[in-house]
């Protein structure tokens, strides 16, 4: 198995309070309404906390899809979250799963976020340029998302 990791930060103007938990805990919500490709976001597995599998489905081009996350860690008192795709339709073939740890850091009234992003490839298989960019958009994009939403909704 091939593992490929890469860091980002961003900031927010959200408080990491406010920002955990909306990301965390209300996302489920939250999401479809913000990102019209996602239809719904439905627990199969668990209560919530680490063990925890969702299943997310998404609508694009008219074709069905779902991926699905398995949380890994939430600690409140550091605001940090980790979870992982560990698979679906909507998954690239390539890849075994793709791990996500989020922590937040109060910062000029906001939010400084740091991300890091791992990709664990089955066998040998590269990890693409086009795989990395998918994901980080998609992450992006729902971040961006929620955030709005709090943002609009105080």
């Amino acid at each position: 198995m091939g593992v490929h990791s890469f860091d980002e930060e961003a900031v927010s103007p959200v408080p990491p309070a406010k920002l955990f938990k909306a990301t965390v805990y209300d996302s489920d919500e939250i999401t479809p309404k913000v990102i019209p490709v996602i239809q719904s976001i439905e627990i199969v597995e668990g209560n919530g906390g680490p063990g925890t599998v969702k299943k997310i489905t998404a609508v694009e081009d008219g074709k069905s899809s779902y991926v699905l996350n398995k949380v890994d860690a939430i600690d409140e008192s550091s605001y940090t979250y980790e979870y992982s795709i560990i698979g679906g339709t909507g998954f690239q073939e390539s890849l075994e799963k793709v791990s996500f740890k989020t922590k937040l850091e109060a910062a000029d009234g906001g939010s400084k976020v740091k991300i890091t992003v791992t990709f664990h490839t089955k066998g040998d298989a590269p990890l693409t340029e086009e795989i990395q960019q998918d994901v980080k958009q998609k992450s992006v994009g729902i971040f961006k998302g929620i955030e709005g939403y709090i943002l609009a909704n105080p």
